[in-house]
């Protein structure tokens, strides 16, 4: 038996180094929550305990073993190097025989595995109590989950339909029944298809078969359903598949969203987008969508018609009846015009205003066309009751028919337009068919229009001169103002090219108070050269412009800037623009006279009934023109009518103490006899040449 460790502070240390030694066999094998020292120290605790169960009872031995589990020193090797450890070195510090050895070592086993047992047992109660609470926390889920979403089957505002693979229906929602109107009869047993009408079966099968053979897991459409009393139910449906355990497809949920009211607020929406608000005739938008389609050459020789519809007189419905009656007027017209176009297959459209286009695809010739023309024309002109008016509205119409091929909407629309407004011109309340020729010459006009604006601010115009001399004495007595444009496309024109487009379009008051100031800047120069021998400056005024408010104060200001005497400058008025509405003369006429400008009365003659008016009106003279004046330059002699109606406003102009000026005089004889029958001068290639304001400064210093 060897001997035990007499000195206490070296068995300490014998037994730390035990402890030491015990750390390296067992540190690695379990998880333990200490430091390496803390370690050391609770196995040196524990290495007394077994000494004192060498000597003693073996209860400490037992706890050893217990307290190891405690720590989580639980795997399987600790035992055994525990235990080969422990007897090892047992028998250094204590002597005990082999048999106490095994007892004191079986207890150390004996309450590790008691230790171990009661812990494994303890910690499978709790994973067995745990799996009890996740089964019965599973189980109520699983139900809350089923009663959730029967509570959304059967709540649900949207239609949800089970069904198999074939689409025959298994189950449905209430919400079902309440979109398919269906009452009391049931869908179960039906098929998806039956819900759909047969224009969107098709789609439907094909989406369908896409989604039972698993290529897609899911497919949105918009179905249209009719129910029984005829009504249309639209319902967007979305479709998915639902496979089982394995993968494979199982059965088909199908939802519908009644959408009858968005689809039919969308349908108004595009039909307003499509058609007139006011007389739910096609638009603009319509129109050009329409004429794409009746211009695509489907076939050798297809043809089209236009036909531009233009209400005479309509303005006057407006300002005399009012706005309401006017528009009650359009919506009968554009009923009738819808009526008898849907029996020729075409289309009316309103443009805007007053104004509708017919458009006729596949015609047969112009002359059938024409023949529906004159129908339409006869329907828009037969008399409408509008309240209390009994009203027959006229129209005037361009009528545009060729081959498709080749022509455009532009160009169809445009021809139309200009083909309408040469019926406006040729007396309204008439069809005109067009005419390639005069469509040009109506083209080249808007053309006009539409550059005179710029030309004026760009110097394209410019003011030039017809010399008036006396017939007595051939003396130049003053110069007529013309105003010229050089086009640069359609090169010098007259003023009878544009002066009358800018009369239309409003134009014609600035182009007169710029012409004015031209005209009197030039005869400021004159008078400032020559004095007394400059001529007098004459220049007419439209009666667009006589009647401009401004015309007074324009007048006064441009004669103040050029510094020209008032008794310099002589402004023709046609006679018409004398007189208010009336019959008064205008304060215009008593202004101008008092300020010394001589007035001087153009197109007089025209109408005798009206020349009387003109006595005791502070005039200059008056001025005749027209062709009745051509036969006085025949060798022959004029014609009697025409020698007749000259001599009368001649004579008319003297009995009121009027000069009379003539225009287009071209020769000696033709002056001569103009001179005979009282007229004082003229104007024409007898008294001279158009000239600019240079060339005539010249003619007027050549004549000293």
């Amino acid at each position: 038996m060897p001997e035990t460790v007499g000195d206490p502070d070296i068995e300490m240390a014998d037994r730390s180094h035990v402890a030491a030694q015990w750390t390296r066999e067992i540190i690695h094998t379990s998880y333990v929550a200490m430091g390496r020292p803390e370690i050391e120290a609770f196995l040196a605790k524990c290495f007394d305990d077994v000494l004192a169960a060498c000597d003693g009872p073996l209860e400490s031995a037992r706890l050893v073993g217990e307290r190891l589990v405690e720590v989580h020193f639980t795997n399987p090797v600790v035992v055994r190097k525990t235990l080969d450890h422990l007897a090892s070195v047992l028998l250094r510090y204590r002597e005990v025989d082999q048999a106490r050895l095994v007892q004191v070592l079986g207890a150390v086993g004996s309450g590790f595995a008691g230790a171990l047992r009661e812990q494994t047992l303890d910690e499978q109660e709790i994973i067995k109590q745990s799996v009890l609470d996740a089964r019965d926390a599973a189980e109520e889920a699983l139900r809350a989950s089923e009663a959730r979403s029967r509570a959304v089957f059967t709540s649900s505002a949207l239609g949800i339909a089970i069904a198999g693979l074939d689409g025959v229906i298994d189950e449905i929602n209430p919400s079902m029944t309440r979109i398919f109107q269906l009452g009391n009869g049931s869908l179960v047993g039906r098929t998806i298809f039956d819900l759909a009408d047969t224009a969107w079966i098709g789609e439907l099968v094909a989406a369908n078969a896409e989604l039972v053979r698993g290529e897609v897991d899911r497919y949105q459409l918009e179905i249209r359903f009719t129910e029984q009393h005829g009504s249309h139910i639209w319902t967007q449906l979305s479709a998915s598949l639902v496979r089982d355990a394995r993968g494979a497809p199982d059965y088909l949920v199908m939802l519908y969203e009644d959408i009858t009211d968005r689809h039919m607020l969308q349908e108004q929406f595009r039909r307003q987008a499509v058609h007139d608000p006011l007389t739910g005739l096609a638009n603009r938008t319509q129109l050009q969508t329409s004429m794409e389609r009746a211009l695509d050459p489907t076939h050798p020789g297809r043809r089209v018609g236009l036909c531009f519809f233009d209400l005479d007189g309509f303005k006057a419905v407006n300002d005399s009846l009012g706005h309401p009656v006017g528009d009650q007027l359009l919506r009968a017209v554009a009923q009738r015009l819808q009526a008898l176009t849907a029996e020729f297959g075409a289309l009316a459209a309103r443009m805007g205003g007053d104004e509708f286009v017919v458009l006729v695809p596949d015609t047969a010739g112009a002359a059938g066309l024409v023949s529906k023309v004159e129908k339409m024309l006869a329907e828009v002109t037969r008399p409408a009751r509008i309240g209390a008016h009994e009203l027959a509205a006229s129209a005037s119409v361009g009528v545009v028919e060729r081959p498709v091929a080749g022509a455009d909407a532009e160009s169809l629309l445009r021809d139309a337009d200009v083909t309408l407004y040469r019926a406006k011109q040729d007396g309204r309340a008439q069809w005109v068919l067009f005419d390639a020729d005069l469509n040009a010459e109506a083209r080249d006009r808007f053309k006009l229009s539409a550059a005179l604006p710029a030309a004026l601010d760009q110097g394209e115009l410019f003011v030039e001169y017809e010399p008036v001399r006396l017939l007595d004495d051939r003396a130049l007595f003053a110069a007529a103002a013309g105003i010229r444009w050089d086009h640069p496309e359609f090169g010098e024109l007259g003023e009878e090219s544009f002066l009358d487009l800018a009369e239309e379009t409003g134009l014609i008051t600035r182009l007169g108070s710029w012409a004015l100031e031209e005209v009197c800047r030039h005869a400021a120069h004159w008078f400032e050269r020559f004095g007394e021998r400059g001529p007098i400056a004459a220049m007419n005024l439209s009666h667009r412009h006589c009647r401009d408010p401004e015309l007074v104060n324009d007048v006064q200001q441009i004669l103040r800037e050029t510094g020209l005497s008032p008794e310099s400058l002589a402004l023709g008025m046609p006679e018409s623009a004398l007189f208010d509405h009336q019959g008064d003369a205008v304060d215009t006429v008593e202004i101008f006279a008092e300020m010394g400008i001589k007035l001087i009365v153009y197109q007089f003659g025209d109408d005798y009934t009206r020349v009387a008016r003109l006595r005791g009106l502070p005039l200059f003279g008056v001025r005749i023109d027209g062709p009745h004046l051509a036969g006085f330059a025949d060798p022959e002699g004029p014609d009697p009518l025409d020698e007749y109606l000259l001599g009368a406003a001649a004579g008319a102009a003297a009995l009121m103490d009027l000069p009379v000026v003539a225009g287009g005089v071209h020769d000696e004889l033709q002056a001569e006899r103009l001179r005979a029958l009282g007229v004082r001068s003229a104007i024409g290639a007898f008294a001279g040449e158009r000239v600019s304001a240079l060339e005539l400064e010249e003619l007027i210093a050549d004549s000293e």
